[in-house]
């Protein structure tokens, strides 16, 4: 064993260190963050999500509790307005679907069964269907296995397979934030898979690239990339510094055309973006 491993380890080394070295190039390294603003707002402190329609002309933004909508004109993007289903409650965290069909958001909104003056005391996984134009369809609350009563749901992110990730504290017996994976089968969702993307580490906002090869999460306050490895994904890699920089980032987001990651950071003045490099999937 002993003079196995004399081989084994140091190829091993090598192999991490150069996958690190891969993971940090794909931002680039001479790159720097953004801020993605909005024409007509000066405040941007509270924007924390981003999420656009296929096209890139449209984003709905967590403002706070609120969801809002800006769309592009030339190069600006306009002054937020509200969406048109969220104000009432608090709601936030949107992901759209890749085909633009379904956004899904968290909200404390009470439940079709429930009185409906009082929100509910868990953060449960929303959803609206594209009807046409800006309109939407009602919010439709998520059944088992999605939801579970009595935890809460975070950091969503659906593939265009129709599979949803997100995040939950203390669910199914696993403690801390762990993130999970839902399989869509067609006509209902399997029995949801933990993420075990770093270790024993905890595991927040992961975000599944749309054909599935990847997950962008959050772990220790840094990003980290994974990449899928048959039914399961790999051990994550952290991003470079200029991504990672100690202030402790959140909600990652790469956009439909899979050229910039939007994400969040203590502190920061708004949503940041910056230019990502990512490998195509391997067949």
């Amino acid at each position: 064993m002993k003079s196995l491993l004399k081989w084994v380890v140091p190829g091993a080394l090598v192999l991490c260190t150069a996958l690190t070295a891969f993971c940090q190039e794909i931002v680039d390294p001479a790159a720097q963050p953004k801020v993605f603003s909005q024409e007509g707002k000066s405040d941007l402190s509270n924007e924390s999500v981003a999420a656009f329609m296929p096209n890139q002309k449209t984003v709905y933004i967590a403002d706070g509790q609120t969801i809002v909508v800006s769309k592009k004109t030339g190069n600006k993007w306009s002054m937020p307005v509200t969406a048109p289903f969220s104000g009432q409650w608090k709601d936030w965290d949107p992901a759209m679907s890749p085909d633009g069909k379904r956004l899904i958001f968290v909200s404390t909104r009470p439940l079709e069964d429930m009185p409906q003056d009082k929100a509910q005391k868990n953060a449960h996984l929303w959803y609206v269907d594209h009807l046409s134009g800006d309109n939407w369809s009602k919010p439709k609350h998520f059944d088992a296995p999605v939801n579970l009563e009595g935890f809460n749901d975070f950091g969503p992110s659906v593939s265009g397979l129709g599979s949803v990730c997100f995040c939950s504290r203390n669910r199914d017996g696993n403690k801390g934030m762990r993130g999970y994976y839902i399989k869509w089968l067609g006509d209902h969702y399997d029995k949801p898979q933990m993420l075990t993307l770093n270790g024993d580490n905890e595991v927040f906002d992961p975000f599944i690239a749309p054909d599935e090869h990847y997950i962008i999460f959050v772990s220790n306050g840094d990003l980290y990339i994974s990449y899928r490895k048959g039914d399961d994904w790999s051990q994550g890699q952290k991003l470079g510094p200029n991504v990672n920089n100690g202030k402790g980032n959140f909600d990652p987001y790469v956009s439909p055309d899979g050229k910039m990651l939007y994400y969040s950071q203590d502190k920061a003045p708004g949503i940041l973006m910056i230019p990502i490099n990512l490998p195509p999937a391997s067949n």
